[in-house]
């Protein structure tokens, strides 16, 4: 692989890449057109051997009558041999599924879907939760914490009320110092 991570160059042409994908092209609707009429053929030929065609020219009302009840006989056993077939059909269906889980437990390992990554909002998605419980908008940004700014100074004050802590350890060293710090709250500490 190129050390820029590219993609290596291909040793075919453009154009010889192209010409070869028309001639895939064309082959393929060749392929498909020619299956087309193979189907249209077999259906033809199937349905001249199952399905000869009928003569009623000639025929008396009573004659008529009984080649009606014929071919009536005849659509129930197609019928009936049409839903035999997808009963069949769904039962193997059915039973491939059921043999797919099987092997799936017997695996151990299910297949993760890939997830997609849904933007949703606060709102949104407490309607999805509650329904129609939830009414009114929730802004999260209104329950957090607000930092005053006085707050800040007040404690910039402070620390620079201290000093050099040195000249804090001589004054308070002695009764007098003890008795400065209980009057001022702990002012040194």
């Amino acid at each position: 692989m190129n050390p820029k991570g590219d993609k290596p160059k291909s040793k075919i042409s453009a154009s010889r890449k192209l010409s070869l994908k028309m001639l895939l092209l064309t082959r393929a609707c060749e392929d498909l057109e020619r299956e087309t009429q193979e189907r249209e053929e077999e259906k033809v030929r199937y349905l001249g051997e199952k399905l000869p065609p009928l003569q009623v020219s000639g025929l008396s009302m009573e004659e008529l009558q009984n080649l009606c009840r014929q071919l009536h006989s005849k659509i129930d056993v197609v019928d009936e041999e049409r839903y035999d077939c997808e009963s069949k059909v769904n039962k193997h269906n059915k039973d491939i599924h059921e043999l797919k889980l099987k092997v799936q437990d017997l695996g151990g390992k299910f297949k993760k879907p890939a997830l997609r990554k849904v933007r949703v909002s606060a709102d949104e998605m407490m309607r999805a939760l509650l329904g129609s419980k939830h009414k009114g908008s929730m802004d999260l940004r209104a329950n957090l914490k607000s930092v005053k700014k006085e707050d800040v100074k007040q404690d910039k004050v402070l620390t620079t009320e201290v000093g050099d802590w040195r000249k804090n350890v001589e004054a308070m060293s002695g009764m007098e110092g003890r008795k400065k710090m209980f009057d001022t709250g702990g002012g040194g500490q």
